[in-house]
C-alpha cells in the first residue's frame, strides 16, 4: 500500500465517521481540495461509488458502508502500529546524561558506553566526570555512578563490584629501590599520594588490616588530582603508588607492574550505579540494565587472591 492510498482510504474514513468532507480535511490537516482530489481517486481505484452526494449531505452507498465495515478495523491497527514505532523511537532518542566521579570510572564506563551507542544512536550521551557530588535534581541527572561503602539514601542504587586499591610498583622501581616487605617500610620508599580534586586535601592511602579498612598516612614523593598522571609516574619507575584496581588491573596482568602487600589490599568500597525512580525513559533503563549486566561481579576490574599474591617481583 503507498502513502497516497493510506491518505486516501484515511480521507474515507474520516468523512464517513464526521458526515462532511470539510470536517475530514480539517481533522488531516490538508485543504478541502486535496480531500476531494484523494476521496475521487480511491473511488476511481476500486471502480465503485462510496458516497451519495448532494450540495448539502454525504451518504454511504452499500459498496461505501461495506469497505468501511472492512477498513476501519485495519487502519485503526496499522495507526497504532505507526504510534507504536514512533514512541520506540523516541524513547531511544534524546539526551542521556550519566555523572560519575572522574577517578577510576573513565576504564569502566567507556566499553559500557561504547556499545550502548552502537546500539541506541539516536541517543546522545551527555557524560560528566566530577570528584565532586552534586545536586542531581538541579543537573537533570539520569544516571550516576559513585563509589561509596554502601548506598546514598534517597536514590535507588546497584552495587557493581567492589572497588579495590592495591600498592604497586613498576618492576624498575623494585629493581632500584628494593621490595617493602610491611606495611611500616613504606616510610623508606618513594610514595604516590592522590589529591582530592573536589577537595584539595591529600588523600591517605586505604590499608586493610585484620578485618577493618584503615588511613595509613605516607609520606608524598609525588603528588597529583589527575589519576592518569599518577598512573604513569608509578608506570615510569619513579615512585609506589596505591591504585584503584579498575585502573592497574591491566598493567598488572600484563606484568607491567607488580601487586605489592597482598594482605593489605583495601575493598571496603564498593561502585555503585543509581537512578531516582522506577519509572524511567526507555533509554535510561537500557542503560542501565547494559551497565549492570556487563559491570556486576566483571573480572575484568577485579583482581583474585590468586593474582594478587601469582605476580610478585623476583
Amino acid at each position: 500500500m503507498s502513502i497516497n492510498e493510506l491518505r486516501a482510504i484515511t480521507t474515507f474514513i474520516r468523512t464517513a465517521e464526521l458526515g462532511s468532507l470539510s470536517k475530514a480535511a480539517e481533522a488531516q490537516q490538508i485543504s478541502p481540495q486535496a480531500a476531494s482530489k484523494a476521496l475521487g481517486q480511491l473511488e476511481q481505484h476500486l471502480g465503485v461509488r462510496l458516497f451519495h452526494r448532494t450540495t448539502r449531505s454525504m451518504a454511504l452507498t452499500e459498496e461505501g458502508q461495506r469497505f468501511l465495515e472492512a477498513a476501519q478495523p485495519s487502519l485503526l491497527g496499522l495507526q497504532q502500529a505507526l504510534l507504536a514505532v514512533r514512541q520506540t523511537r523516541e524513547d531511544f532518542a534524546g539526551p542521556l546524561r550519566i555523572v560519575g566521579p572522574r577517578s577510576v570510572l573513565q576504564p569502566v564506563i567507556s566499553p559500557v558506553l561504547q556499545e550502548y551507542c552502537r546500539l541506541y544512536p539516536e541517543v546522545q550521551p551527555d557524560v560528566q566526570l566530577d570528584d565532586r557530588i552534586g545536586n542531581w535534581v538541579e543537573d537533570r541527572v539520569d544516571v550516576g555512578f559513585r563509589i561509596g561503602s554502601s548506598p546514598q539514601e534517597g536514590l535507588i542504587a546497584r552495587r557493581l563490584f567492589p572497588m579495590q586499591l592495591v600498592v604497586c610498583a613498576a618492576p624498575s622501581y623494585l629493581r632500584k629501590y628494593g621490595v617493602p616487605q610491611n606495611r611500616h617500610e613504606l616510610n623508606q620508599h618513594r610514595c604516590s599520594v592522590f589529591r582530592h580534586p573536589g577537595t584539595g586535601r591529600l588523600v591517605p592511602w586505604h590499608l586493610k588490616i585484620d578485618e577493618s579498612t584503615l588511613d595509613w598516612p605516607v609520606s608524598p614523593a609525588f603528588s597529583t588530582n589527575d589519576e592518569l598522571l599518577e598512573l604513569h609516574a608509578v608506570l615510569a619507575g619513579e615512585v609506589i603508588g596505591q591504585l584503584a584496581v579498575p585502573t592497574a588491573a591491566p598493567h598488572i596482568r600484563a606484568g607491567r607492574l607488580v601487586p605489592l602487600l597482598a594482605e593489605h589490599v583495601a575493598d571496603g568500597y564498593s561502585l555503585f550505579i543509581y537512578y531516582g525512580s522506577r519509572a524511567l525513559p526507555a533509554r535510561v533503563r537500557r542503560f542501565i540494565d547494559l551497565a549492570v549486566d556487563r559491570l556486576t561481579g566483571s573480572n575484568d576490574f577485579v583482581l583474585s587472591a590468586e593474582e594478587l599474591t601469582s605476580r610478585r617481583f623476583s
